[in-house]
């Protein structure tokens, strides 16, 4: 459905109708947004429906300001103009539920010439072939559906969710981390050599927090990677760190945190401090216990450029982590799931996730 988007678009008959078109995908794809808005902030659901339509606005202009009444060649050309620069910063920045994402569903196993394939299509639904490249496409996503199966979890990897709600790492609770690194131990006692947790699992990285699970771990030939956040003097990055009972090392910060919630670059604009760090294209790949992993946390699951990044390195595993509380009872988590699972099978390569809720 999400790759009907370009024929709709490249259909309307002025500017106006492509940017109505544009506000009506991106709404209904974003469309757990203003419940998972009102929850986090603990605010009423207007103030969710209008961060909604905020983020809405650079899909639509985007797409209204490339949008053309020319032919089909034109079209094909303008639609991936906007598919690029919605896939990269900074409008990639609120690039949800980009249409590329089908490209896992359509052609799982065929890597690089899958993307090439599902572009193709997406290019060829804006000309006057559309009919002809639906039936094409609709023909590939039976016989995908037919043979579909859930991407494999790397040989003694092991991905833990937990139900902490917004307790998970939230003052380093000593109760919590006692049952947190007991379920780790019992992992690893149970054949894991690498145990994953969620996002924020530890919340604050301090040495005392790094040595109480390192020494949990002691005479367990196990990496645990868990979720945490790290301080510095300009605020902090959510970040992913390795403990093994020799110690602990953060190997992946964030590419791309929460805007608005995490991610507050005006902050620095205004000479203050504070927020969540982004890198953008930092560390793309990351060693945990011998394998290069493509770590994606929360949010960079919902974009296109931190995972197709992380793809260029060819990975061994796709390590995500997730602490969607929040939005528990909404379609995000679904979809970050289905975004992952499709990039996964897409480059035919294993999963292992983790999220709280």
């Amino acid at each position: 459905m999400a790759m009907v988007f370009p024929a709709l678009w490249a259909a309307s008959r002025d500017r106006l109708t492509a940017a109505a078109v544009a506000v009506g995908y991106f709404l209904a794809a974003s469309r757990g947004l203003p419940a998972g808005v009102a929850s986090y902030f603990s605010t009423s659901v207007w103030a969710g429906v209008l961060l909604w339509f905020c983020a809405s606005l650079g899909f639509i202009a985007v797409h209204a300001a490339v949008w053309s009444s020319g032919p089909g060649r034109v079209k094909a050309l303008r639609y991936l103009t906007a598919a690029v620069l919605m896939a990269v910063p900074p409008f990639g920045i609120v690039g949800w539920a980009h249409p590329i994402t089908a490209a896992g569903v359509l052609f799982p196993g065929w890597g690089w010439w899958g993307l090439a394939a599902a572009t193709s299509l997406l290019l060829a639904m804006t000309t006057r072939a559309w009919p002809l490249a639906a039936a094409v496409m609709v023909g590939f996503w039976i016989w995908s559906a037919l043979s579909w199966s859930t991407p494999p979890t790397p040989i003694g990897w092991l991905g833990i969710d937990t139900a902490l709600s917004s307790a998970l790492g939230e003052g380093n609770v000593f109760d919590q981390h006692r049952v947190l690194a007991g379920r780790a131990a019992r992992a690893a006692d149970g054949g894991a050599n690498v145990v994953v947790f969620p996002e924020s699992t530890l919340g604050v990285l301090t040495p005392t927090v790094a040595r109480y699970w390192a020494d949990s771990l002691a005479g367990r030939p196990v990496t645990v990677i868990a979720g945490v956040a790290v301080l510095d003097a300009d605020g902090y990055g959510n970040a992913m760190v390795a403990i093994e009972p020799s110690g602990a090392r953060i190997p992946y910060r964030s590419r791309m945190p929460v805007p608005v919630s995490m991610w507050q670059p005006w902050r620095a604009w205004l000479g203050a401090s504070g927020g969540a760090q982004a890198t953008f294209f930092g560390d793309p790949v990351v060693d945990i216990a011998g394998r290069k992993v493509a770590p994606l946390i929360c949010y960079e699951q919902l974009l296109v450029w931190p995972v197709l990044q992380s793809m260029l390195e060819r990975p061994d595993a796709i390590v995500a982590i997730a602490n969607g509380w929040w939005a528990i009872g909404t379609s995000i988590p679904d979809i970050q799931i289905a975004a992952l699972e499709a990039w996964a099978r897409l480059f035919a390569i294993p999963l292992v996730t983790a999220f709280n809720r």
